[in-house]
This record gives C-alpha cells, structure tokens and sequence, in this order.
C-alpha cells in the first residue's frame, strides 16, 4: 500500500510563550490518537512549533484505512434459536447491527455453551476522504486563556490566520473562522515571506529558507550553543535558567545572541533584584565572572539575523538601564521606611476579604508560630528568633522594591531587615518562611525559618478551608495544594515529632478564635485530613511507593510525616522479600477478624483453654512493651512480624468465634489490642499479596 508524509499547520498570532510547548504536544497527542483511532497506520508523528505556528508532520501515512476482520460473538444457541429451528428477533437483531444476516451466523462453544458468532470484513476507507475530521482537533485543543475576534464565534488561544494541510501534494480542504486550508504558509514576521509548501517533506528546509526554525528542540540547541560561544569568547559564565531558556524559545523563530552592558553603579543593588529585572521582566541572562561574581552585562536573544546587532544591543541597553534606575530608586526609597511603620501599613492591607488584613494574618503565624516551637522544644534563642521573625515577616510586602517585583518577596524581607539592625538568623528566617517556593526549591535550612514556614502556610490553608474554598479539579487559585505540599516536604526534612493532626487542630483553634470560619470546624478538620492524606499520597507515589502500600499507611491517622513516609519505604523495601507475603496474611488475619469486637474489655487470662492463647498473649505483650520504646520503623515491622509463628499457631488450634459468649468475647479482645499495636504501624490488610 502506498504511503505519503502529511502535514497540518495552524498559523496564529503570536502566542504567549508560555503556552507555546503545552499546544505543540497536545496538538501531537491528539493527531497521533486520531490516527490510532481510525486505524491509519503511520511511521512517525513530528510535533513543531513557534511563536506563530502549531505544526504536526505525520511522515508514511497509509493511503487507506487498514482492513477489518473480527469476529463478534452475539446470543446463545438458545435465545438464537426457537425450538422449532427458526431464528430469533434477538438473532436477526444481532447480525443486522452487524452488517450481516443470519445466514451468515455459526455456533462456537464457550465455557460449555454454544453462542451465535459471525465474521464480519470492514474494507478500510481511503484516508483523504477521512482527514477533513482532522478540523475536530484544531477545533478543539483547549487552552488556559481564549478570546474571540471580529464576529468569529470561535474562541482560540489567538486568531487562526493560515492553515496548511498537504496529504502529499494534495491540500485537503476545510474552513476554520474563514481560513481555508492550502499549501501556502508564512515566513518570519520581518525577514521571511508567503511561501509555498512543495510537499510536507520540504517543511522544516522551506521555512530555514524563510528565516523560521520550526524545531523547537533545535531552535534551543542553537540558542544554548550561542550562549556558550559567547561564554568562551568573553571568559563569562552564562548560568542557564531552564524555564527562561523555554520561554526564550518561544519567542523567537530565527535566535540570534547578543551581549550589552549596564553601568557598574548599579552592581550596588542586591544581585536578586538585577537578576529578576533582567530575567522576570526583560527576559535577559545575566552573566558571571568564573568566581561567581555579577558582571555588568547581560545575554538577550533577538528574534532576527546578525544585521545591526549594535543597535540591538544598545536598544536593549536603554531599556534595561531605565528599569534598573527605577529599581535603584526603590531600593533607596525603601531604606527610608522603618519596620514598625511598614507594619503599621499591613493593618489597611485586606488580604482576603473574609479571613482580613495582612496584619491579621501575620498576627495568627505569630501564635502559631510560639505554640509549634514550644511543642517542639526549641531553645531558647531559637523560640525568639522565630517569634521576631513571625512579626515582622510580612514587613517588605509594602516596599516599593516588592510591590514592583512581586517575586522579590522575603528576598528583599531579608535584605532590610539586616539593614535596619536585625539579627541575620532573624532575616534569614524572614526569607526561608516562603520556602519551598516551588517544586524545584528546598525548604528551609534553619529550625525557626523551617517552623515559621510551616505556621505560614497552614494558616493560608486552614484559613481558605474554613470559609469553603477547597481545590478541586484543576483549580487551586490559592496553590493550596503546592503550600501543603511544602509543608509535608518540610515536616519530613526536619523530622520533627508532632502529629499532623495536632498542626491542624492547633491551627483550626486560632481560626476559629478569629471567627472567619464559615464551616463548623469539625467538618472543616476533616476535609484539611483527606487533602493532606491526598498531597502524601502524591508524595509518596513520586517516590516510586506501590499504591496499596500508600493505601495501607493512610488508612488511619497521619500523625508523624516523616515516621508514616518511613513506614511506607520499610514496606516498599520488604515487599519482595521472602516471607513478606506470608508475614502480610498473619498479621491481616488478625486485622479482619478484630473487627467482629463490638464490646471490647479486659483480657481475662483466666480462661484461656488452650497453650496456643498463653503464646500469643505473651508474645503480645513483649512486642507491645518494645514497640512503645522504638523510633525505628524497621525494627517496628521486625517486631510485627516476628508475632507470625504465634498468630499462625493461634489460628491453626483456636476458633475465635467460639460458642461460649465469655470465651468468643476474650478472644476477641485479644485480637483487637493486638490489632490497634498493628494499626499504629500500617492496615497491613490493605497490602496486595500474590
């Protein structure tokens, strides 16, 4: 069967380069399950992109469906047939809705009863009468922002200008918002032009030909390669930002790297606020001497070729040296504010308008904040750095270096802070209480940053779950789910010995003390449990844990973090060991019959009737007395499973459930307290065993 390459692009205007490399793998995804779907067999499917264009190369597409030949099974004999031999409704409504007739149907045996089969041949289509449906899918890419234009009803990411879908030689046509398919496309915005596409082989060489890299894996190797001679070339260091090297991509279609210089004066500002001015808002890489030191110059990445790269360079410095003035403006401005006027103005700041200010809030960390250190034992000097640093941690939130560069919050906390006589573990404290910032940042180093970022964010949680806003799905406009992921992040670094549950009811008592709460606290305690037991199940699954045994440490309680995220490696590690299997059943047998105890008392050792109880009794309360001393969690499964023997014996001479109440009732009372010292480790019935 012959084969032809197609290609589908969707010319725009520019996208916002942070959507860019998200619509270029769905548009793949998407035309390579369509192929799959109609069973059109292909070679490969290539995903392109730039600023402009959304583009999918599908190289050795077949020029017909494959065909079908399957077997459908319908009724039994039985129901196919009367008894006087004639066919059934049910047998002719079968092969009609299989495109046949009964004469068409055969009897197969299955599992000792005859059914009505038929073979039914489905020739496969032509493919260019099928890839119109490809419309469907440009259609429907989805989004996190549209609009409309002129009287289109269509909302896109950005108006649909061109489209090209070439089947070889031949476009295959449809219409979007008044686009009509073709083979023309469009080079770069200044330097290319309208071009014909000869076939969907000469893509990616027509458009070079028109100053547009369409590979955006190539359009980045190329940029990295120029960041690197320019490095060698000056003696710098370019330190590479990955997400700044994407978004870079995705501004360009034909990268050229260039260098310009700011003046030295300005290397006098904290090197975080010239980084994110050049970064954040210029999208420059700053440069480095080999010891690490800023230099005054900075790497942009223009969308061009090399003509008159001065007057790029120069252009670039105009800008960057007005956005800087305006940072050094800032920043001596801020030097004229006292911390206790900046936090004055928290007081007018509504940080939500049902939880209150900022004041409020910072105010709430700070009770939270003393009550955490004093349950955790920190000493002294410990307790009141946290306890300063939870006041004024806020403080910089109203400088004019943070209100201008939102991202520069703590950062700059910490900055002022030493400058106007704060301790340094203070001032680092005010920094770290922000951290993890994101998934890719650590948490905090120092206990009373590591304490202060917990208190900060479980009010910031606890808050919006007490007036009813939840994530759910895909909204989290708060980044709840990233602020609880910090927090577990942060209770496992530290290790620290306090029970999730006690974070939360400490926490809730402060809301509730507020009276923002819009939900009765009990309720509001067990939707903060099952978020929390959802943010460590993620956690624990991006740990390569198998899904039951995650299952098996949440059933119950949380309590300590770092002990239940032990518990679940301690399993992981086991589970393929010899023994693990028989050493689950031993100890869910115990688990499954505890829960047939409805009066649970005493264990009254005077009616034991058999050695086997005595065994198990004693055995029990050598582990028990053990457990309550143990902080290792695999010694904690060792001591559990060294109970095997005994269980087994127990039940291979023992009826639990005995005639006798008073018998039935004691032994069921063994098993239950054996069962809760179980429990405590993990709902080992919850494991799957093979």
């Amino acid at each position: 069967m012959s084969k032809r390459d197609l290609l589908l692009e969707i010319g725009l205007e520019e996208l916002p380069a942070r959507f860019v490399t998200n619509s270029m793998n769905q548009l793949k995804d998407k035309v390579q399950a369509w192929l799959e779907e109609k069973k059109i067999s292909f070679y490969e499917v290539k995903a392109f992109s730039t600023p402009r264009r959304l583009a999918v190369l599908v190289t050795g597409v077949s020029e017909a469906q494959e065909d079908i030949e399957e077997e459908a099974k319908g009724p039994a004999r039985k129901i196919a047939l009367s008894e006087d031999g004639e066919w059934s409704k049910a047998a002719m409504g079968f092969t009609r809705g299989q495109g046949m007739t009964v004469e068409d149907i055969y009897f197969k045996e299955i599992n000792g009863v005859e059914y009505a089969h038929v073979n039914k041949f489905i020739k496969g289509q032509e493919t260019v009468t099928l890839f119109p449906e490809l419309k469907n899918i440009v259609t429907n890419l989805t989004f996190p922002k549209n609009m409309r234009w002129a009287n289109e009803e269509l909302r896109y990411i950005r108006p649909i200008k061109w489209l090209v879908l070439l089947f070889g030689h031949e476009v295959i046509p449809f219409e979007i918002a008044g686009v009509h398919t073709s083979n023309w496309t469009l080079g770069h915005r200044f330097l290319g032009e309208k071009i014909e596409i000869t076939s969907p082989e000469n893509y990616v060489r027509d458009l070079l030909g028109q100053h547009v890299i369409v590979d955006s894996v190539q359009r980045k190797e190329g940029i990295v390669a120029q960041l690197e001679k320019i490095e060698e070339e000056n003696n710098w260091v370019i330190p590479i930002d990955e997400d700044l090297l994407e978004e870079v991509n995705n501004l360009v279609e034909y990268p050229t790297a260039l260098f310009g210089r700011f003046e030295e004066e300005f290397l006098e500002l904290p090197e975080g606020v010239l980084v994110t001015s050049m970064k954040e808002h210029q999208r420059y890489f700053p440069v480095k001497s080999k010891e690490g030191k800023l230099l005054p110059f900075f790497v942009t990445v223009r969308n061009g070729d090399h003509q008159h790269l001065e007057t790029v360079a120069k252009g670039n410095e105009k800008v960057l040296r007005a956005r800087l003035a305006d940072a050094a403006f800032f920043y001596r401005e801020d030097q004229k504010t006292l911390i206790e006027d900046a936090l004055q103005k928290l007081e007018n700041i509504v940080y939500h308008e049902e939880i209150g200010t900022l004041a409020n809030k910072v105010k709430r960390v700070r009770k939270l904040t003393n009550v955490l250190t004093e349950k955790l034992a920190f000493s002294a000097d410990e307790k009141g750095i946290a306890d300063r640093a939870a006041e004024i941690s806020k403080f910089d939130l109203v400088s004019h270096m943070v209100y201008e560069f939102p991202e520069l919050q703590g950062f700059m906390g910490e900055k002022y802070a030493i400058q106007k006589g704060e301790s340094n573990e203070v001032a680092k404290a005010i920094n770290e209480h922000y951290m993890p910032r994101n998934a890719e940042d650590s948490v905090a180093e120092s206990n009373p940053g590591a304490v202060l970022a917990v208190a900060e964010k479980l009010d910031t949680i606890v808050s919006f779950f007490a007036i009813g806003t939840i994530p759910s799905g895909s909204q989290d406009p708060y980044a709840l789910r990233r602020q609880a992921t910090g927090i577990v992040q942060t209770l496992i670094r530290k290790n620290w010995d306090i029970k999730l549950e006690e974070l939360l009811e400490d926490a809730l008592s402060l809301v509730g003390e507020a009276e923002i709460n819009k939900t009765e606290l009990t309720e509001v305690k067990t939707n903060l449990l099952s978020f929390f037991k959802l943010r460590l199940k993620h956690f624990l699954q991006e740990q390569g844990i198998r899904y039951d045994l995650i299952d098996a440490v949440l059933a119950d309680e949380v309590g300590v973090v770092s002990s239940l995220v032990r518990k679940a490696h301690v399993l992981n590690a086991k589970k393929e060991q010899d023994g693990f299997k028989e050493d689950m059943e031993s100890l869910s047998r115990i688990l499954n019959i505890s829960n047939k105890a409805e009066n649970v008392g005493a264990i009254n050792i005077e009616i034991f009737e058999n050695q086997y109880e005595k065994d198990l009794y004693e055995k029990f309360q050598v582990i028990s007395n053990q457990v309550s001393n143990l902080v290792n969690e695999e010694e904690y499964f060792q001591l559990l499973t060294s109970m095997r023997p005994e269980i087994d014996e127990y039940f291979n001479n023992t009826m639990v459930m005995a005639e006798d109440l008073k018998i039935r009732e004691n032994r069921l009372n063994l098993m239950f307290a054996i069962a809760q010292v179980i429990k405590q480790f993990a709902h080992v019935n919850e494991v799957i065993v093979k």
